[in-house]
């Protein structure tokens, strides 16, 4: 059944003219990344007004002091079979693009060039005045001593690149992945809720725009009505397959 379904999948990539890829938190649970609501998620551990832009600035060093022991370890995992599986897909000439609502920067690890980041990445920090970006390694030497990060040229506080609730969607994120969806013949959305907007509309704008979409979770998320390809599957063992089928295919 998964064979099936993962040479399904090659064949409408290597059909389509472009196609694309939207990731979720599901891409990462292998790599020891919690996903956020599920009973031993992220908020099971931290409150979820964590990302709140507000209670950021309200009380930064709080953030960072959460972030230390909870968020900015998660940089340090290493890609799982998901994350080398897409990047294969990329190598081959078979997706165009990858987006991501993820911030662990390990699509990137695994080899992928063309990574869409809608919320950002953890290891990005910038300067709340004059811009200027710094590294993970820099905040977290302030932050570790009890020091709020602050700008080494203007003294202004330093914040994560990452997109708490109440900033926006990076504009050129958007743009390009709006048009990447609308253009495609194939759009997967893989180990997604799709339940948190603008990200949910991809998929919606692909079959607008008469692409094939596969939606692929451990839980289903759209009724089978939406899509002929709404694979229920572990994305482990489904991108195993799909590696299994490109060797077989080489």
């Amino acid at each position: 059944m998964l064979e099936e379904k993962a040479e399904i999948f090659i064949d409408k990539l290597k059909k389509a003219d472009n196609a694309v890829v939207l990731t979720g938190a599901g891409v990462s649970t292998s790599s020891g990344i919690p996903d956020f609501r599920s009973k031993n998620g992220l908020y099971s551990k931290i409150s979820e007004d964590t990302f709140n832009l507000d209670n950021f600035f309200t009380n930064p060093m709080e953030y960072y002091k959460t972030a230390l022991e909870y968020i900015h370890p998660l940089a340090d995992s290493e890609p799982n079979v998901a994350h080398k599986m897409l990047a294969e897909l990329e190598s081959r000439g078979l997706i165009e693009a990858v987006i991501t609502q993820n911030i662990d920067n390990l699509h990137q690890k695994a080899g992928s060039k063309n990574v869409i980041e809608f919320h950002g990445n953890i290891n990005s920090f910038f300067c709340t005045g004059c811009g200027k970006q710094y590294t993970r390694e820099a905040v977290e030497e302030s932050a570790a001593a009890g020091k709020l990060p602050e700008c080494t040229e203007c003294g202004r506080m330093i914040r994560p690149g990452v997109v708490f609730f109440g900033d926006p969607i990076p504009e050129e994120a958007l743009t390009y992945s709006y048009r990447l969806a609308s253009e495609c013949g194939a759009f997967a959305a893989i180990g997604s809720s799709l339940c948190v907007m603008p990200a949910s509309n991809l998929p919606l704008i692909a079959m607008q725009g008469g692409a094939d979409v596969f939606v692929i979770n451990r839980e289903q998320v759209y009724p089978d009505h939406m899509t002929k390809y709404n694979f229920t599957v572990d994305i482990t063992e489904f991108s195993e397959a799909v590696l299994d089928f490109l060797g077989q295919s080489s």
